[in-house]
């Protein structure tokens, strides 16, 4: 395990997770929201983000924590290990609803406590049948990577302790 990348729907614990995993391993961490989110909430141009992504993947060793449906491909070519935190929508949702209002080191904002995002919690509801297949099939498409499927936050902390 060198070069990792953590998937799964918004509020999985992504970001959490592959925290644990780099205190673990020593493994570099880097977040895709950081990478793409300005802290007034814009977004960096495209190619900007491309480039910091591409940069990311050079380096000799790597957790890359983070979606972004665009790009799974291009890090699936690049690493050697998937984390795929697999979860209920229900898992999701309680896991934004407790990072509201909370300093996180993978976003370059604070939530608000009392805001919520319709739109992002219907993707989230609906990131199952709508992101998941895709996801799936892209992961049948690479068998010779070490791929870990994760159905619940137990699971997943099972495996940190045992590395």
């Amino acid at each position: 395990m060198k070069k990792i990348i953590v998937i799964g729907c918004p509020g999985s614990g992504k970001s959490t997770f592959s925290r644990a995993l780099h205190e673990k391993t020593g493994i570099p961490l880097f977040h895709l929201d950081m990478m793409y989110w300005n802290a007034d909430r814009t977004t960096v141009e495209r190619s900007i983000f491309r480039k910091r992504l591409s940069d990311t993947i050079k380096k000799d060793k790597w957790i890359i924590d983070g979606n972004y449906g665009s790009t799974i491909e291009l890090r699936l070519q690049a690493c050697d290990t998937v984390i795929f935190l697999d979860y209920p929508p229900e898992v999701c949702l309680d896991g934004i609803r407790e990072r509201r209002g909370k300093p996180r080191t993978d976003m370059p904002w604070v939530e608000d406590e009392n805001e919520e995002d319709t739109e992002f919690i219907e993707f989230v509801k609906s990131f199952n049948i709508q992101s998941r297949p895709s996801i799936v099939e892209l992961l049948n498409k690479y068998p010779h990577k070490n791929i870990y499927i994760f159905k619940s936050r137990k699971e997943a902390d099972g495996f940190l302790k045992e590395i």
